[in-house]
Formats: structure tokens, sequence, C-alpha cells
């Protein structure tokens, strides 16, 4: 599947030769000094690795907890911060999304926006609805650790048609969700959560649509992962320059973040 992220429908190595070989002989001596000595690193090569591309993921997770550590102690204090750190992680993501080349500082410094944004949106929610992080978070884990198996196991890829489907159904639900929060804004409704508070039946049951939306967005979201998961395969196997382990860290911070807020949002609803 030609990925649909910038940075790598650029990148010479996405082309059907990837990364061209030498097509120098070599002696038998030449051959056995090559086995003999240790493999390679990203420090080494220079290139994209599953080591180090993990590496910077974890540190970018790491900066987001430490943020929303402080961002959950500071927001019934200061309970602007995390609307200053969704307004700063929203403008760092589109600059990270559209940048030509991956920057660290630029991502690190999402990671850390991002952190206080869930950080005080957390704070707010486990008030209201005691427990409801716990859930969030233990629903967030099982979802990414399913989604990463089964990809690793070969069961779900990444395809041209899935992947249309799945922009056609992000733009249909993100025209929703600024129809929702203009009319939240504007008010269109004085529900908590909006048109996402209506109550609808099915088979005899009364459901919140914000519950039905948010399936529909969580699976959504372990798609964007499973895009996330591709963009890391391909870079390593076409041998892409090291920093591009950096976008593949952006990807799957953005993609966990927008899965927490949704299941957040499940079991809030759930419990209205």
């Amino acid at each position: 599947m030609a990925s649909s992220n910038p940075a790598f429908s650029r990148n010479e190595a996405f082309g059907p030769r990837g990364a061209v070989a030498s097509s120098q002989a070599l002696s038998d001596n030449d051959l056995q000094s090559m086995y003999n000595r240790p493999s390679a690193g990203s420090q080494d090569t220079e290139r994209m690795t599953y080591e180090d591309t993990i590496t910077k993921t974890g540190l970018g997770f790491a900066l987001l907890l430490v943020a929303a550590m402080i961002s959950w102690v500071a927001t019934p204090v200061l309970p602007f911060l995390f609307i200053l750190g969704a307004i700063a992680g929203f403008v760092l993501g589109l600059v990270n999304t559209f940048k030509k080349e991956p920057s660290a500082p630029l991502i690190l410094a999402f990671a850390a926006a991002q952190g206080l944004f869930v950080g005080g949106i957390s704070r707010v929610f486990d008030d209201i609805y005691p427990g409801v992080v716990v859930q969030a978070v233990l629903a967030t884990l099982v979802v990414v650790a399913v989604t990463l198996a089964l990809f690793k196991s070969g069961k779900i890829r990444a395809s041209k048609k899935a992947t249309k489907i799945f922009l056609v159904a992000m733009i249909g639900y993100a025209a929703f969700s600024l129809i929702n929060v203009g009319m939240m804004i504007f008010g269109g409704t004085d529900q908590a959560f909006g048109m996402r508070s209506n109550t609808i039946g099915i088979l005899g049951f009364d459901i919140k649509l914000g519950v039905i939306i948010g399936i529909f967005a969580v699976l959504l979201a372990a798609y964007s992962l499973v895009l996330d998961f591709d963009f890391i395969q391909k870079g390593v196997n076409n041998r892409l320059p090291r920093k591009y382990g950096w976008t593949g860290a952006f990807g799957i911070i953005m993609t966990v973040v927008w899965l927490y807020v949704e299941m957040l949002r499940i079991f809030a609803l759930s419990r209205e």
C-alpha cells in the first residue's frame, strides 16, 4: 500500500527498488569479515530501525506522562492549562503533519502539549465520573495491544481500499464533531456532550448516540494504528533515514491520545 503520509510518499526509499545493493563482487575473506562483525544498529547505519523508533516513541510518551501528571495536579488551580495544551497540541499536530521532514523538538513539544491536555481533561472527567480514567486507560491499552498483535501476526494489514474507506469515514466523523462542537458553543444544545448525549432506541434498548459514535471512532483509531505500524514497517524495510523514526513516533502518539479520549468519552456517557 502506498502510504498517504507525505514523509513516505516523497521519499525515494519507497520506490519499487528501495535501497540499491552494491553490485561489486566480494571475496570469501570479505564475506567472512562482514559475517563476523556485530549487527549494525541505527547509530552505525543512520537508518530507521524498530528499536530506535520504539525508543523515540517511548521518549515521547514519557514526556507526555510527565506533562499529564503536572496538568492533573494543577487543573483544579489552573483550569485553563489543559485548554492551552489542547490548542498547542492542535497547532503542533498540524505543523508536524504537513512538515516535509520530521523535527524531534516539534514532535516532543507536541507530546508535552498533548500531556497537558490529557492530564487536565482526565482530572475533570474523573472528578465528575470517578474511576472513568482507569477504565479508559485499560481499554486503550487493550485496543493498542490487540491491534499490534493482529498486525504482527499478519491478520490485519493496511490496503488501498480500506484506507480509502477510512479517509471517507474520517471526513464524516470530523464533520459530525465540528457540527456538534459548534452547537455546544453557540447554544444549539444544552447537553454536556451535545448531540452525543441524545438517546436512541436499538432492539428495545436505549443507547446514547455518543456511545455508538464512540465505538465507530475507536474502530477508526484502531485502523489508524495499523497505518502507523505499516508506516514504520515500510520505513525499516526500505531503510529510510533514522530521523523518520520520529515520524512513526508522532503518528502513534497522536493516534493513542485520540483513542484514549474516545474511550474516556464512551465510559463517561455510559454513566449518564
